[in-house]
């Protein structure tokens, strides 16, 4: 069982093409970040103008303190911003046992 922490930003998004793009043009931004250990891009299908971004940390501080005082939060935000709908929801998780 892992003790990384996922993050889930839920995304929605005016210009899905764009976003996509700005996402691609960011994913280095979140890579060299401290405690980042991946990331991915789901689009919900219900939705298609909604996104889900999956990013794993290997602490909740790596995201919530070190990467949002970084030059590379502030790119990845200058980047994506501009196509949100209304701001992401973000909510962090745990792996938990299960039996």
């Amino acid at each position: 069982m892992s003790s990384h922490v996922l993050e889930v930003a839920e995304i929605s998004v005016t210009d899905p093409v764009m976003f996509e793009k700005a996402v691609a043009a960011a994913q280095p931004y979140f890579l060299a970040a401290e405690g980042c250990l991946g990331l991915a891009l789901r689009r919900v299908v219900e939705t298609p103008g909604t996104y889900r971004l999956l990013v794993t940390w290997r602490r909740l501080e790596d995201h919530t303190v070190t990467f949002r005082a970084s030059e590379g939060f502030q790119k990845w935000r200058e980047l994506a911003s501009p196509f949100f709908a209304k701001p992401p929801l973000v909510t962090h998780s745990t792996e938990v046992a299960l039996g």
